[in-house]
């Protein structure tokens, strides 16, 4: 588990190549690091519920970016935050 304020890096993996697969971990966040702002809870995970499969639970995040660490024409403070489950996520 990860306490707010962690410092994550999403993982850089790309299960799509493997098969099919349903995915809730937008592309351009894959390498990215961010920071955890809170845990939202254990939900089943989306992955598996897409195909009918068991799904565990699994915690899920908000993780903030800075959008100048995801873009390099962003500028400013500003954030994005998106949930993302702890399975996607590792310590930066």
């Amino acid at each position: 588990m990860f306490a707010p304020g962690a410092a994550v890096r999403v993982k850089g993996d790309w299960p799509e190549a493997r098969g099919p697969v349903h995915i809730r971990t937008p592309h351009y966040l894959r390498g990215r690091r961010g920071t955890v702002v809170r845990l939202l809870g254990a939900f089943p995970n989306p992955e598996d519920l897409a195909f009918a499969r068991p799904a565990e639970a699994r915690a899920l995040y908000h993780v903030a970016f800075g959008l100048g660490d995801l873009w390099d024409d962003a500028g400013g403070s500003d954030e994005l935050m998106v949930e993302l489950y702890e399975h996607w996520l590792e310590a930066a």
